[in-house]
């Protein structure tokens, strides 16, 4: 009974580190700027990859991530640079989109004049990095990383609740984009192009401000590595 009992609270405390990193409000802002021109399958399509591939990635993160960073040499910063130069880039593209939106995101999915081919913003921008972005990463692997050192909890706890986690934050951001559709029937062509350029800005400066994350933490890591190039040159042959 203590045990299920564990196993509640990790779920609980889970939601509570996980949810501001992930930010579904955010992502609803985003899916509502670039759903604009999808038909109402494609939107509904789109949501539900976007949870499978936020509970991926988290899955993935907690149970590998550590593994995969070391095998390629991918270290906590350089991957906030990346998240950061891939935000921003999406942000440009929706401040200053290429081709205008069509008149109405909603009324008609059945509009000829939509564009016939098959969009795909599941995994980039919603689940990455707009989710399960950089700063989410980096806490569940570090997180991961302390879990052999506890011995207070029961092991099935450890690595169970997590996922039960990333599972429930998956179904929230996922009940989010869809209930986010009806707000597109009261938006219309100028909100939703409006929504998308302030996003956009908004984007830019996340990513930038990713970068700059990213930059200050290799300047902070900067002492500890030149004493090691140090202790490494001062070695005898």
């Amino acid at each position: 009974m203590h045990s299920v009992y564990q196993f509640f609270q990790a779920i609980g405390l889970g939601l509570i580190l996980l949810l501001p990193l992930t930010n579904p409000l955010t992502t609803v802002a985003l899916w509502l700027g670039l759903s604009g021109n999808m038909t109402k399958e494609q939107r509904n399509q789109q949501s539900l990859m976007a949870c499978v591939y936020i509970f991926l990635i988290m899955t993935i993160a907690f149970y590998a991530g550590r593994i995969i960073m070391t095998t390629f040499g991918i270290s906590i910063p350089g991957l906030r640079i990346a998240g950061g130069m891939i935000v921003a880039f999406i942000g440009f593209s929706m401040l200053f989109p290429n081709t205008p939106n069509v008149d109405d995101p909603i009324s008609d999915d059945n509009n000829p004049h939509r564009n016939p081919k098959e969009p795909n913003i599941a995994f980039v921008p919603l689940a990455m990095p707009s989710t399960a972005g950089p700063g989410t990463i980096a806490m569940i692997i570090s997180t991961a990383a302390s879990i052999p050192s506890r011995t207070d909890i029961a092991q099935w706890v450890l690595y169970i609740a997590p996922v039960t986690s990333f599972f429930l934050i998956s179904v929230i951001v996922w009940v989010s984009l869809r209930g986010s559709t009806s707000i597109m029937k009261y938006l219309g062509h100028s909100g939703i192009d409006a929504i998308s350029r302030v996003m956009g800005f908004l984007l830019i400066c996340m990513g930038v401000q990713f970068m700059i994350n990213g930059v200050l933490e290799i300047i902070a890591d900067l002492p500890a590595l030149l004493k090691q190039a140090q202790a490494a040159a001062n070695l005898p042959d």
